[in-house]
């Protein structure tokens, strides 16, 4: 067991400002664990900033740090990949480099793997505080949302942060696909986990990555990942409005035979226009529905590597 090795997965991007504070972070964590080695693998997701540079003088400074430079910005969840790939531990944790996932629940976490019955250590923030009002709204109503869509669970609040083992980590590596949802992902292969709920922690420096538009495409791709409950949706729904339509062209030609003459004038121009607007939004919103699952598949069959590494230690 003292010669267990644990890596430590780190995405980062643009964060020159906050890596300092994590690295004195994981310093007091292994002054705490000193029994376990660690090896440190830094993912540079195309910083723009001074990051791989920081990242080269603490490679420098410790054997234990590696690092892996993409030659662009390819997003989180390549880079999430990209560390599995090269995590050779017997465990491995991923966290954020900006300190909203606290380095100091990571003792609780191996703490609890030690007891061997469970084989994944997940957090998942119970409160939102400091985090915008209309982004915790619409960020509870994606996940209210998928869990009624998909046939895995994601739990309300779940972070990236966590710990598993190398099984736990060689199942996820067998999921190729090149439009990733990780809180997906992880959920799909199962294994024995258990949940830590922390308050959510603000960053420790630096700015969010995540803009709203970026958040609506991350969860698009999450729906899009792991149900295909929208286009049964836009099925049932296309199977509705041409009953309803059928039923409505019935009563006009009953109404008519009734009346006796036919063509008698049935007014209402304005309802007439609204209903044709109605089933013109029906078809283009199935059809864009449609267009989601099509670009994924576009992608996929592109067969294109999730990132292209410039540099790496």
């Amino acid at each position: 067991m003292d010669c267990m090795l644990i890596s430590l997965i780190i995405p980062c991007y643009n964060e020159e400002q906050s890596l300092p504070f994590l690295k004195k972070a994981l310093q007091e964590v292994r002054a705490e664990r000193a029994a376990f080695e660690y090896e440190y693998i830094f993912i540079d997701d195309g910083s723009k900033d001074g990051t791989l540079a920081l990242l080269e003088s603490y490679a420098e400074e410790n054997p234990s740090v590696h690092y892996v430079s993409f030659s662009r910005n390819f997003g989180k969840e390549a880079a999430m990949y990209a560390g599995l790939c090269e995590a050779s531990g017997t465990w491995v944790a991923v966290l954020d480099a900006d300190m909203q996932d606290p380095p100091s629940l990571l003792p609780q976490m191996f703490d609890i793997l030690l007891e061997g019955e469970y084989d994944m250590v997940a957090t998942r923030r119970v409160t939102r505080a400091g985090e915008p009002k209309i982004r915790s709204f619409f960020a509870r109503r994606f996940y209210s949302l998928i869990n009624r869509m998909s046939d895995v669970e994601i739990v309300d609040g779940a972070r990236d942060f966590r710990l598993m083992t190398r099984q736990v980590a060689d199942a996820i590596l067998t999921l190729s696909e090149r439009q990733r949802f990780s809180k997906g992902i992880f959920s799909w292969v199962g294994f024995r986990t258990k949940w830590l709920e922390f308050e959510n922690v603000e960053r420790s420096a630096g700015e969010t990555k995540w803009s709203f538009w970026k958040l609506f495409k991350y969860a698009v791709e999450g729906i899009v990942s792991f149900t295909a409950v929208p286009l049964r949706l836009a099925t049932f729904t296309g199977f509705f409005v041409s009953f309803a339509a059928f039923a409505y062209m019935s009563y006009y030609v009953i109404r008519t035979i009734v009346a006796g003459v036919i063509g008698t004038p049935f007014p209402g121009y304005p309802s007439l226009l609204a209903i044709m607007l109605f089933l013109g939004g029906i078809t283009l919103l199935a059809m864009g529905i449609l267009g989601e699952y099509l670009a994924r598949t576009y992608m996929e069959v592109k067969h294109r590597p999730l990132f292209l590494i410039r540099k790496k230690k």
